[in-house]
């Protein structure tokens, strides 16, 4: 059996931390910071230090983890070492920055999980952290470091959202019966789960005919948590201006040059933010920009069946949630979870790795990250 080692022990504390920012910080990272004293009593401790100051980034523009973590140790920071989960800012953003603040409070020694993938910050806040003195090692639990903020180092990596897809189907694919009856596949315990799983993204995306067929509320419904931002793709503007989707501005809508104008003028006077492409048609990839230029960092699609397979043809997907009752509904005019293009063999089909099952009574979730293969 693996004995925890003071670096891991102290840095699954830092991670317990930072994942109280869950649907806080985006698009931030989640983080956590703990200092501990280079000495300690034998209640905290003993040998292996006294944690003397935790924190944690509670909200987008609010105080970093580090900044919480020195202000609770005060002048107990001096000469200890900073736990964080990802190397600490050295420039000047919505809050000053933190390799300032560690080197001012005396700290003798950071341990940080990951290096920040943000270019703004990659590298410059451990050689900051050198030049200073301070003493610098990387790579406790790097690998849960990583996952916590799984959309954050996809979206600096690859300069686009990290996609997530959702469907909730029968055995043999389908989320709909051939009449489009589709309440409800799945039990009311699978689907609550599901409907807790929007608290982990920026955003949710659905298409229009998911919106026309089921009118849905796409929140969270758990007080005090705010809404993700929810997108619809709407290529001729049909979306119904009474749609449970319009109840506040947190809406962004992508359309083309088919759209109706004067729905496109009521929409944006009512303060809905409206992104028009001037083909007839929506880009993916025109989308994926737009976001990243909003910095939306992780999204949530989903469906319908058109749209999930529009993303997986466009291989615009880094993890899927796919949802299963034991039904079987048959039909070549039933709605298939997946539609699109479709893969020509077997070897090009989008395949899952690290994947994983849950059972919700006869339901089961299968989730699991996209393989890209040894070319990517």
């Amino acid at each position: 059996m693996h004995m925890l080692t003071r670096d891991e022990k102290f840095m699954d504390e830092a991670l317990k931390l930072g994942a109280k920012g869950a649907g806080w910080t985006a698009p931030n990272p989640m983080v956590g910071a703990v200092i501990v004293s280079a000495g300690g009593g034998s209640a905290s401790g003993g040998k292996n230090g006294k944690i003397v100051g935790r924190g944690y980034h509670r909200i987008a523009g609010g105080p970093h983890a580090e900044i919480e973590a020195l202000a609770d140790a005060g002048r107990s920071a001096r000469g200890a070492t900073l736990y964080v989960n990802l190397e600490p800012c050295a420039h000047f953003g919505r809050t000053p920055p933190c390799a300032e603040a560690i080197i001012k409070a005396g700290i003798k020694r950071v341990a940080c999980s990951a290096v920040d993938p943000n270019s703004l910050v990659h590298g410059r806040g451990i050689a900051k952290l050198k030049s200073a003195g301070v003493s610098v090692s990387v790579g406790a639990r790097g690998k849960e470091a990583r996952a916590l903020n799984e959309a954050f180092f996809v979206f600096h990596e690859k300069k686009r959202p990290f996609i997530a897809l959702k469907f909730a189907s029968s055995l043999d694919g389908k989320i709909a019966a051939r009449s489009g009856d589709s309440r409800w596949i799945t039990n009311e315990e699978a689907r609550k789960y599901a409907r807790n799983l929007r608290r982990n993204y920026q955003a949710i995306l659905v298409g229009i005919n998911t919106v026309l067929h089921d009118d849905p509320h796409l929140g969270l419904r758990i007080k005090g948590v705010p809404d993700p931002l929810r997108i619809i793709l709407d290529s001729a503007l049909r979306i119904p201006l009474g749609s449970k989707i319009l109840r506040d501005n947190k809406v962004l809508i992508f359309t083309t040059r088919r759209a109706d104008r004067k729905k496109y003028k009521k929409l944006t006077d009512d303060g809905i933010s409206v992104v028009k492409f001037p083909t007839g048609r929506i880009s993916l990839s025109s989308v994926m920009k737009e976001l990243a230029r909003r910095e939306i960092i992780s999204v949530f699609v989903e469906g319908g069946g058109e749209v999930l397979g529009s993303f997986v043809d466009a291989k615009l997907v880094d993890k899927v949630y796919a949802f299963y009752a034991p039904i079987l509904i048959g039909s070549e005019s039933a709605v298939s979870a997946v539609s699109g293009k479709g893969a020509g063999t077997i070897s090009e089909s989008l395949r899952l790795k690290n994947t994983t099952l849950k059972k919700f009574g006869d339901n089961i979730l299968v989730s699991g990250y996209v393989d890209r293969g040894k070319g990517e």
